[in-house]
């Protein structure tokens, strides 16, 4: 009998150590600074005290990766956005949770 486990977990990929101060330098110098830095500083700070807690860099490895997608993102969403596409199609989930309280 082994008394290794019978799983494996998956690790995540780990940024590179730099990774969150290049990514805090790219949101600063973004024209939605003025909102995306504390943003991502408060699920940063999150993020780093369940690190702590749990001693586990996952939750820090998370709020990198959703943030590079996000600034990866942003200039389809631009130009989405700009082309002026009628939004009028899609589904309010709001309202659709307001008419299942009534």
């Amino acid at each position: 009998m082994s008394a290794q486990p019978d799983h494996t977990n998956i690790t995540p990929y780990a940024p590179p150590p730099g990774a969150p101060a290049e990514l805090l330098a790219q949101l600063r110098a973004d024209r939605r600074a003025e909102r995306w830095v504390p943003a991502f500083e408060r699920e940063w700070a999150a993020a780093l005290e369940e690190s702590r807690r749990t001693f586990s860099l996952n939750t820090l490895y998370e709020v990198v990766h959703v943030w590079q997608a996000r600034l990866v993102s942003a200039p389809a969403v631009d130009a989405f956005v700009a082309s002026g596409r009628d939004e009028n199609g899609f589904v309010d989930m709001a309202e659709l949770r307001g008419r299942r309280r009534r």
